[in-house]
């Protein structure tokens, strides 16, 4: 995957999740729209620089071949990811929503779960149907 298809993957990724997240978090957890955005969008263009090292690092560790990588490897792949996540935004989310860091850890938790099922799902499907090259290649 070049460059380019990284960054279209990564957007993507972010604009989907955006767009479930914040809804989300403001209905379920009543938290204000405003921090919620500002927290969401930052987390998300953390998650967009760390989307593209990890993924880079995960390519040259288990093979360039996508599509042969079964469930095993994408959930490991997922797992990782989050794992590095947490440990950046859980306490930066603490301080800029003025919570402790258990309750922090309860809201990362949520976000974990559904994370983890999207990352997985998404991830599956934009190797299976790969929308870059259907979108942008030139036949």
């Amino acid at each position: 995957m070049k460059t380019v298809e990284r960054i279209f993957q990564a957007v993507l990724f972010e604009v989907t999740v955006l767009s479930i997240i914040i809804p989300s978090s403001v209905i379920i957890g009543g938290f204000d729209t405003g921090k919620m955005t500002i927290v969401a969008v930052a987390i998300s263009l953390f998650a967009m620089l760390w989307n593209y090292i990890y993924n880079l690092i995960f390519d040259k560790l288990m093979g360039f071949n996508r599509l042969e990588r079964g469930l095993v490897l994408r959930v490991s792949h997922a797992v990782g990811f989050e794992l590095g996540m947490a440990a950046i935004t859980l306490p930066v989310m603490a301080w800029y929503l003025g919570i402790t860091l258990l309750a922090a850890a309860i809201l990362e938790a949520a976000f974990l779960i559904f994370i983890l099922v999207y990352t997985l799902v998404f991830n599956w499907a934009y190797d299976r149907y790969q929308p870059y090259q259907v979108w942008f290649s030139k036949h």
